[in-house]
């Protein structure tokens, strides 16, 4: 039927539906505004819905005209605590909060593709199913729609990611699915090291964790080194440092926070343990104190090998076949909780370039200056509805 040429009529209302969206971003789990805009989105169509009582996500059902499969679609819908500098005029209006990896857009892409596939519904073989996630950011959103039901009778689920996650250099407009791994684990940990404050003019009287935070820090940075073959790509990242605050007194505590990433479950989980090894023995040996938090965040995302073939077959009718990656040098070492789908169903993760350098739309993810090719919206949209059309009708 090739529904998705539709899609092209609709890129002023995408444009305009991220720019709105653009304007109120909210974090994490609870994100009112967003909901009720998403909401009345979806009222307008007439698509039944429910929201979570847990946070402000939303699960959408388009029920076709014929019997078949179910079909899950999502897209994120939080923002970022920072503090945007794009200087457009649909700037976040929000202080501090930032939607600076693109899920504006992708709340935007999903509800064009809803206005189509609602358009045509009787001559669908099957169901769509439509989710609105909070907390992406951190990694919990997917797990409590999870938990809501989202994927119960779901046959297959794909998303999608806008921005230069994957390849910079690749021209905007360009699609990009891939068979296998695609985006690595992600986890955070916490290391709080405990000491015994005292004057600095007599360590001697005390247990400094700032010298043994210090040692933790250089030990951990021989997980990668030294512990993990060269040939199993791995992560191990400090971020953050925190300890003191007057210059000649030596703190009591220091906490350490920091990431690790991996492409194999078995690297992940060694990694964890040795975090806690290294810590506490180290911590130890200078007669200091440690306690270590590893908040789990997501597996790899793994793609299922069919459903990134059909994925790509419908990028190559949308972006000319020749703007279509199916293979890439290495996973990207970002991570996603979409991972957490693709355990409950086949599914693939696609990534849409918005890289433009002319535009000022080839600036990384998380920076107060991230922004997107608006001319690329409808081809998110027209990504869903080919691949529903595939899935349920082909």
């Amino acid at each position: 039927m090739n529904l998705w040429k539709e899609c092209e009529a609709l890129q002023d209302g995408l444009v305009q539906m991220r720019r709105e969206l653009h304007q109120i971003p909210e974090v994490g789990k609870m994100l009112p505004k967003t909901q009720q805009y998403v909401i009345k989105e979806l009222e307008k169509l007439g698509i039944p819905y429910r929201c979570s009582k847990t946070d402000s996500s939303i699960i959408a059902d388009i029920t076709g005209g014929r019997p078949g499969r179910t079909v899950a679609l999502r897209a994120d819908m939080d923002a970022l605590a920072i503090q945007e500098a794009t200087g457009v005029d649909y700037i976040s209006t929000h202080e501090g909060c930032m939607h600076a990896c693109g899920h504006d857009a992708h709340t935007a892409m999903l509800l064009g593709a809803a206005r189509v596939l609602c358009r045509h519904k009787e001559e669908l073989c099957g169901n769509v199913r439509l989710l609105f996630q909070t907390a992406e950011e951190l990694s919990k959103g997917a797990q409590i729609m999870i938990e809501d039901g989202a994927m119960d009778g779901v046959d297959a689920v794909f998303g999608q990611h806008i921005g230069t996650i994957i390849d910079k250099t690749a021209p905007s407009g360009t699609i990009i699915v891939v068979p296998g791994c695609c985006m690595a684990s992600f986890d955070r940990f916490v290391i709080r090291v405990h000491g015994k404050g005292c004057h600095g003019s007599s360590p001697e009287k005390g247990v400094d964790p700032i010298n043994i935070a210090s040692h933790i820090v250089i030990s951990l940075e021989e997980i990668i080194a030294r512990e993990i073959a060269a040939t199993k790509p791995a992560v191990t990242t400090i971020g953050s440092v925190h300890g003191g605050n007057v210059y000649n007194v030596i703190p009591e505590t220091v906490t350490i926070e920091g990431t690790i990433r991996a492409l194999e479950e078995d690297i992940r989980q060694y990694q964890a343990k040795r975090i806690q090894e290294i810590a506490c023995g180290v911590a130890a040996a200078f007669g200091g104190r440690a306690e270590v938090e590893i908040d789990w965040g997501a597996p790899p995302v793994v793609n299922h090998d069919e459903m990134a073939a059909l994925a790509a077959d419908a990028a190559r009718d949308i972006a000319d076949g020749e703007h279509v990656i199916v293979s890439i040098p290495a996973p990207n070492m970002g991570g996603e909780d979409f991972a957490y789908y693709l355990q409950k169903a086949p599914g693939a993760f696609c990534f849409l370039s918005s890289s433009d350098a002319e535009k000022h739309t080839d600036v990384p993810h998380h920076n107060p200056k991230f922004n997107i090719d608006e001319d690329v919206l409808y081809k998110g949209s027209a990504l869903f509805v080919e691949i529903v059309e595939r899935f349920l009708n082909r």
